[in-house]
């Protein structure tokens, strides 16, 4: 599935692009904006911070994200950073993970549910 054909259609000016290449750019770190894995558009899902970039590729991504930091009591599966296996929420940045950052985090997120509500 990650290499499957791609297509990207912009309806505010027409652009239209097809991916059906062999390599993908994932971002790394949150220190710069995030950007498309196979079109390098910049993600409409993201925030900045003052630690750094908050981002997400889709509403699923995010809710994760908000879910994880609203909650309370984080149980960890035995395989939590070990190996191949991490999860997504293992790869979070450590600031995003920090419980004295659960306020900024939950802001960014809701500044992006507003600018979606806004678009």
């Amino acid at each position: 599935m990650l290499f499957r054909p791609r297509r990207l259609v912009r309806r505010g000016c027409g652009l239209s692009r097809v991916w059906s290449g062999r390599v993908v750019t994932l971002s790394r770190g949150t220190a710069q904006p995030a950007a498309d894995p196979y079109f390098g558009m910049p993600l409409w899902l993201q925030v900045e911070t003052r630690h750094g970039w908050l981002w997400a590729y889709n509403l699923e991504h995010l809710d994760l994200i908000r879910r994880f930091v609203q909650a309370s009591l984080r149980e960890r599966a035995p395989w939590y950073e070990t190996g191949p296996t991490m999860t997504l929420v293992a790869r979070l940045p450590a600031w995003i993970k920090r419980a004295k950052n659960r306020d900024e985090v939950l802001r960014a997120v809701r500044r992006i549910h507003t600018s979606l509500v806004a678009a």
